[in-house]
């Protein structure tokens, strides 16, 4: 039986100092499914350095986003490059400069962990031994190991130690502690960020797990249907979304429509605004919608992006909570 042929990636030619200042750029970029909208002229630009968080909903685009950056899928309109080379024109050497680590952490099962390391080793002449071993010494993994034999941390845990051994420029990381217990998601993070002191790696980060974006991430990218929503660092975002505590004796319909409010929930019997892009003037609006009370109070980030995502799902307040305030429910 014929064996696929390994190419291996050639060394990177020194640097002529024309480096785009952008790992990812894209300009009106577009992609259709038939009739739905995965991508809607998005204009995207990622600078170099930090780890960058990307979040969003169930269809916000980013796997298709994943999928044109790495040249696995052509755009409908609209362009996009990586580390300043066209996505669909991408060769040996470029993907050469890119890491990828996502969800599935897929391995030949019947390997032994030296015998796939040994494979990326020659693949990548890059190839940084010493971060590989600093890396995946944080999963006690033995070199003798097969991967059948690797719990799924353990292999989440080679798959990273891996992608950074080949020194890329950029590292993807899509949904990578997804199915991780505790123990092996902090010791993936504790990676992460170690690979940070003695790398210039650019990290890309998506995950739904907000508590790993407070950690991890210098900037927070909100993507929502296709289009971006929102780009900033985490506090900045935060700083953006206020929390409004109400007593009411009574809320007619409505209350939801207030400017800025993304999310109204009934909490003890106090009704819970979360909202957008509000000063102090809200308070007023609340007692002219008849709130004995309310006070002013930060949000963490979850519940930030949260309300952000789901605010276009909000509801008209029932009828029987506007009429019977004292009956707890969410809004």
């Amino acid at each position: 039986m014929s064996t696929p042929e390994l190419n291996i990636v050639p060394k990177r030619a020194a640097s002529n100092g024309c480096a785009s200042r952008y790992v990812i750029e894209t300009e009106q970029l577009t992609l259709r499914y038939g009739r739905k909208m995965a991508l809607k002229s998005l204009d995207l630009k990622i600078p170099r350095g930090r780890i960058h968080a990307i979040v969003g909903a169930n269809g916000a685009g980013k796997t298709s986003l994943f999928r044109i950056l790495l040249g696995f899928q052509s755009a409908s309109a609209g362009s996009a490059r990586i580390l300043g080379r066209d996505c669909d024109e991408l060769d040996e050497h470029d993907r050469g400069r890119i890491g990828f680590v996502n969800e599935e952490h897929n391995l030949p099962a019947w390997l032994r962990i030296h015998e796939v390391v040994a494979m990326q080793r020659r693949l990548y002449p890059q190839w940084n031994e010493g971060r590989y071993r600093n890396i995946v010494d944080h999963f006690s993994v033995s070199p003798d190991q097969r991967v059948r034999e690797l719990s799924r941390g353990e292999r989440a845990g080679v798959n990273l130690a891996m992608a950074l051994a080949q020194s890329p420029e950029l590292l993807i990381l899509d949904e990578p502690t997804l199915g991780l217990d505790v123990v092996a998601k902090r010791a993936f993070l504790e990676a992460v960020l170690g690979s940070m002191e003695d790398s210039d790696c650019t990290i890309i980060y998506c995950s739904h797990q907000m508590e790993e974006i407070e950690r991890l991430a210098d900037d927070l990218i909100v993507m929502e249907r296709g289009e971006l929503m929102h780009m900033s660092a985490p506090d900045e975002f935060c700083e953006r979304v206020t929390l409004w505590v109400a007593e009411f004796p009574f809320l007619t319909a409505g209350a939801e429509s207030l400017p800025g409010v993304l999310q109204v929930q009934r909490i003890d019997g106090l009704f819970h605004f979360i909202v957008l892009d509000q000063d102090k003037g809200f308070g007023a609006m609340l007692e002219d919608k008849g709130a004995r009370r309310a006070w002013q109070g930060p949000v963490d980030l979850d519940r930030a992006v949260n309300a952000f995502l789901t605010r276009n799902h909000a509801r008209p307040l029932p009828a029987d909570v506007a009429e019977h305030p004292c009956a707890d429910k969410d809004v």
